[in-house]
């Protein structure tokens, strides 16, 4: 596994990536046995992505870069049966809805030659916040260059009145980051509230999951994984609560999507201690066994260091298939990566296995 901070070039105009955008998504997949026993096959990569995620993640620069590798784009329709589409190499999607999940798995399972990006029984493990960070708690990587934890958290799902005693019964410590229980693939699954005293928390909306804040120097380091490849940015996260704060504040507050490529703080000026990014190796073991216990191999993990220490991180959120398009030179990234899967199959095609 390998940290990866390469930055393409600008290509060509506007109107060519356009152009060849176009021609990428809607080319048919070319496989004929006759061209594939001279030179590898060509990669057709079907993707089932919201229009939201097809503008973000598809951006003229990757169709560009991937065509000029033998890679095409591929959109599928959900409204058709998935067996009158392809055929595909590679499917990529990021649908939620159940019916999809089921069409998808009955897929693979008649072709298990198509690989999967990812399987819908790995993604739903990261849906809902009580079994997300499960993997992370069994973790061991203490004295390996810092130790990764998870926040103290309680999940509730009913009765608002009874959070507070919940929360009492549990031990937490004010105050407390309430998340949806379920992170559905829309906005409102990243809708965070911080509430600063014990009366305001019967005002939350379950099913959710309370967090304790952590002081983190107000920065947030994004960690993308995409196969083998670990890229690492900061952001600018929430500011840090004081005594000051918890003796003057009250009731609950919406917190603001603070982890978008707007609120970068790469290049900013700041404190050394805590601008410093997590060690290389941790990092690249932490996404080695993640990559390996969740079976996904497409996502982004959220990690913090505790203010005031040096090695102390805790990891708060982990998502699938993430705005790579904010990544920094995620074109080439993403493009080695299907590469390595095209060569992977043009192998075993050569093999005969």
């Amino acid at each position: 596994m390998r940290l990866h901070a390469d930055v393409l070039d600008e290509m060509e105009g506007e109107g060519e990536e356009g152009a060849l955008m176009a021609s990428a998504v809607l080319s048919p997949p070319l496989m004929g046995a006759a061209g594939a026993a001279a030179t590898p096959p060509r990669l057709v990569v079907g993707y089932a992505l919201t229009k939201k995620k097809v503008k973000s993640f598809l951006q003229p620069k990757l169709v560009l870069l991937a065509r000029k590798n033998g890679i095409s784009f591929v959109s599928i329709d959900v409204s058709l049966p998935l067996s009158e589409q392809g055929p595909f190499d590679v499917i990529l999607h990021k649908i939620t809805s159940k019916e999809w999940q089921q069409v998808l798995e009955d897929y693979h399972e008649e072709h298990p030659e198509v690989t999967v990006l990812d399987p819908p029984s790995a993604i739903e493990h990261l849906n809902n916040r009580q079994s997300m960070l499960e993997e992370v708690a069994d973790l061991n990587l203490s004295n390996f260059y810092g130790e990764v934890c998870t926040p103290r958290q309680l999940v509730i799902t009913k009765d608002p009145s009874s959070i507070p005693t919940a929360v009492a019964m549990a031990g937490l410590t004010l105050p407390l980051v309430s998340k949806p229980l379920v992170v559905d693939g829309t906005s409102k699954g990243h809708e965070l509230y911080l509430a600063y005293d014990e009366a305001s928390l019967s005002m939350l909306h379950p099913p959710l999951v309370l967090q304790e804040f952590i002081n983190h120097g107000g920065i947030l380091f994004k960690v993308y994984i995409i196969g083998e490849t670990v890229q690492v940015v900061r952001r600018f996260s929430l500011p840090d609560v004081n005594a000051y704060d918890l003796l003057n504040s009250v009731g609950i507050y919406r917190l603001p999507r603070v982890s978008c490529a707007a609120a970068t703080a790469d290049g900013a000026e700041l404190d050394p201690l805590i601008a410093e990014l997590p060690p290389k190796p941790l990092l690249e073991k932490l996404g080695r066994e993640l990559r390996s216990r969740l079976g996904l191999r497409l996502f982004n993990i959220d990690i913090i260091r505790e203010f005031g220490s040096k090695d102390r991180y805790y990891i708060i959120d982990i998502n699938y298939f993430p705005g790579f398009g904010k990544m920094p030179g995620y074109e080439r990234v993403f493009t080695d990566f299907l590469l390595s899967l095209a060569q992977s199959k043009y192998k075993k095609y050569l093999s005969g296995t």
